[in-house]
């Protein structure tokens, strides 16, 4: 079954890590990119490895997306989904290929996914 059946469909922690390389020995071979869209603070605290950033404030007043991120398919991510519902309704309906992660950063570190801080070192869900 694909993570995209619908326009604004969402999946777990344990789905986005699979799309996106951080589970297991399928480690840097995903087919997604999962996008921060926490505030600055937030995402220096502590985001998954390899995880692209984008504030949903920023994304909202127009910033574009990074290189990154561009033309694949994002799996947004936000401290517990609701910033993250959000942005992947606006960036479908910019017809980006978008869906967003249920329970956010706080279900992605009780599942034992890795966090990093700003420095690359073991980091906290702010």
């Amino acid at each position: 079954m694909s993570v995209l059946d619908g326009p604004h469909d969402r999946v777990t922690v344990q789905q986005a890590a699979a799309r996106t390389g951080h589970s297991g020995a399928e480690a840097d071979s995903g087919d997604a990119v999962l996008l921060d869209v926490r505030e600055p603070q937030e995402w220096q605290a502590g985001h998954a490895p390899r995880a692209v950033h984008l504030s949903l404030s920023a994304l909202t007043a127009g910033a574009g997306l990074p290189a990154e991120a561009q033309a694949r398919l994002l799996i947004v991510i936000c401290r517990s989904g609701n910033r993250s519902r959000r942005a992947a309704e606006l960036l479908s309906a910019q017809g980006v290929e978008a869906v967003d992660v249920i329970g956010g950063m706080q279900d992605w570190i009780r599942a034992g996914l890795p966090v990093v801080d700003a420095l690359g070192e073991d980091g906290t869900v702010a």
